[in-house]
């Protein structure tokens, strides 16, 4: 019996190793058709899933109760599974160099269950190469088979987007990738299930190459906009009307300078870079990319106390408040937040910002960057607001709602990374603003 056939009759089992953004969600959509174990090592989080409290905010509370998915931190019971899913994370170390003991760990963990027949994909980003020269191996420490004879391995790139509700995942393609044709038909099979339409790449080190250069294509045309504002600023020149200008050509591409962060963008490119490094090659434009994109959180940092220097606030006596903490607008995610990294340097320049967001968990954040949030009541007789991250919540403000944010004085700084707002109408209102 095929591993489709034995997951449909309920002969088997699909296992999820990785329970976050990612795991999460694939999780849910499989366990709709076959029986599913959702597995993580987070006692904490396990919990909050069988309470039905999602803590990534991408399945939905009322989704997650009327799931049938068994959420274990109980390993040994991937031994019922004989297709497994690992999307761990994939993160950097200190040095900018991939940091794959996350994805080790769950590998010696999957292999010390693994039973003969089986299947294990890897989601999780990596650099061309390891799923098969290193996951493949430990698999056969930890289990004693050998594979492509007693079981196989595939990789299937993520493309959840935190946050974003149109490209959801039963909606986007979908590339898989086995280490033959017979293991990658399988793949295909199985997630077709669940995802719409699937993309089967040749072979796993492609797959592997995708996910990686599809966020390094990102990442260098946000560089690209993120250098053209810093010379903009200098020329005197709004970014954002420029764009607009750019836009109404057929061929604009759309993209607008920002804080480049989360577990994605911020991250593969090191991973393109690292193995490249090692083959010999010195990347030029993906690191030049990520140079610039680091760099912006003590650029804007500079510009705002600039601004207050220029609109005669003191700078190390001023109430800033720092709005929108979070990676990306409209997201729950903290991971690689480059928000921090101008409450960082304008610790450094002597200001005292507070920091807060209508998405954050307070408790995770102080976990996570040891800074406390603080409530909106908490914003008040302000000098400086910065709006850093564009949430619903506050694209919808008036200039009346931010006004009340205020104190008496007429020295306002306002300072908008994303352009949501109207320069002319705040500067007519009397703001010193400020856009990337």
């Amino acid at each position: 019996m095929g591993i489709l056939q034995a997951l449909k009759s309920g002969a088997s089992k699909l296992a999820v190793v990785g329970l976050g953004y990612v795991g999460l969600p694939l999780a849910a959509a499989f366990g709709k058709h076959f029986p599913v174990i959702g597995f993580d090592q987070n006692e904490k989080k396990i919990e909050s899933y069988r309470k039905g409290i999602d803590v990534t905010g991408e399945v939905g509370d009322e989704a997650l109760r009327e799931t049938s998915v068994d959420f274990t931190t109980d390993a040994a019971k991937l031994s019922e599974a004989r297709f497994l899913i690992v999307s761990v994370p994939t993160p950097i170390n200190g040095d900018k160099t991939p940091d794959l003991d996350p994805v080790k760990s769950a590998t010696r963990t999957v292999g010390k269950y693994l039973v003969p027949g089986s299947i294990v994909v890897y989601e999780s980003t990596v650099y061309p190469g390891v799923t098969e020269d290193i996951c493949r191996v430990l698999l056969e420490k930890e289990s004693d088979l050998v594979c492509g004879r007693d079981f196989k391995i595939g990789y299937s790139p993520e493309r959840i987007n935190p946050g974003d509700w149109k490209h959801r995942l039963q909606n986007i393609v979908k590339i898989v990738s086995g280490m033959d044709e017979e293991s990658r038909a399988e793949i295909a099979s199985v997630y077709r299930q669940v995802i719409h339409t699937v993309y089967e790449a040749p072979s796993i080190k492609v797959a592997e190459a995708a996910k990686l250069v599809e966020n390094a294509q990102r990442d260098i045309n946000i560089a690209f906009m993120n250098e053209l504002s810093m010379v903009f600023h200098r020329m005197g020149i709004d970014t954002n009307e420029v764009a607009k200008a750019m836009d109404t050509k057929w061929n604009a591409l759309g993209f607008r300078p920002g804080l480049v962060g989360g577990h994605c963008i911020g991250i593969d490119p090191y991973y393109f870079i690292y193995e490249a490094e090692n083959l010999g090659y010195n990347s030029q434009i993906i690191a030049a990319g990520r140079r610039i994109n680091d760099s912006m959180g003590s650029f804007v940092a500079q510009e705002i106390v600039k601004a207050m220097i220029r609109t005669g606030i003191d700078a190390s006596r001023a109430k800033v408040f720092l709005l929108g903490m979070t990676f990306k607008e409209d997201c729950q995610d903290i991971r690689n937040s480059r928000a921090v990294d101008v409450y960082s340097c304008l610790k450094e320049y002597g200001v005292h910002p507070q920091a807060a967001d209508v998405m954050a968990d307070p408790e995770e954040f102080w976990q996570e960057y040891g800074i406390r949030l603080v409530e909106r009541s908490a914003i008040s007789d302000a000098d400086c607001i910065v709006f850093l991250v564009a949430h619903e919540e506050y694209r919808k403000l008036h200039p009346e709602d931010i006004d009340r944010l205020y104190g008496r004085s007429e020295n306002r700084v306002l300072v908008d990374v994303k352009s949501m707002y109207s320069r002319r109408e705040f500067e007519e209102r009397g703001y010193s603003y400020w856009n990337l």
